[in-house]
């Protein structure tokens, strides 16, 4: 009888839920580990949500699924669930067990441990962001509403760049336009044909 797994799909921003990238990669991942343990995803549950938060109504439906179907929780990657310790560890306690496809033999020491890591990454990630952020204001750029508001502007200028560029084209191919009727006339049908 196969194993019954209920898989769960996580990424921290909208635009890369709407990418579908990052979740189509771990979708990919879990149905791998699935096909190489011989089990067979009953549900899936996916969620566009911070790591940081602990309040997920995805994973609260799919921890319900696992529990009603008797089944594991799959997952990506542990960073997936979260990069907060006291979380990862307190779902380890929850009575539902999980698979990470990453590493599909970890052991619940392993887990703890890897939950002290991933907690301790997170606040990396968050020092290593604010240092960027610091060093991009120091460079003069903008950042928040007028940063969104400069993008915009030049986004704008883009465009009507592009507006001039397709005017001046289209210009120059009206002037051109005689010159190759007179050419045609002349029996010319490429560079090449051109007659001496």
């Amino acid at each position: 009888m196969a194993i019954k797994l209920v898989s769960y799909l996580r990424v921290s921003t909208s635009k890369q839920g709407r990418s579908g990238l990052g979740l189509e990669a771990q979708r990919e991942a879990v149905e791998r580990h699935a096909a190489s343990v011989g089990g067979r995803i009953v549900a899936e549950y996916v969620e566009v949500e911070s790591g940081k938060r602990a309040n997920r109504p995805q994973l609260e439906a799919a921890l319900a699924a696992c529990r009603l179907h008797r089944a594991t929780l799959l997952i990506a990657k542990l960073d997936r669930l979260s990069r907060n310790a006291a979380f990862l560890l307190n779902l380890r306690d929850a009575g539902v067990k999980f698979q990470a496809a990453d590493m599909p033999d970890a052991n619940e020491m392993v887990v703890g441990i890897m939950a002290v890591v991933a907690q301790n990454e997170a606040r990396m990630i968050s020092e290593r962001t604010k240092a960027a952020l610091t060093a991009a204001k120091a460079r003069g750029t903008l950042l928040g509403q007028a940063g969104r508001h400069n993008l915009a502007n030049r986004l704008v200028g883009s465009v009507r760049g592009a507006e001039a560029r397709t005017a001046k084209a289209n210009t120059r191919a009206q002037d051109l336009s005689a010159v190759i009727a007179e050419l045609r006339k002349a029996g010319a049908v490429s560079l090449e044909r051109f007659p001496a």
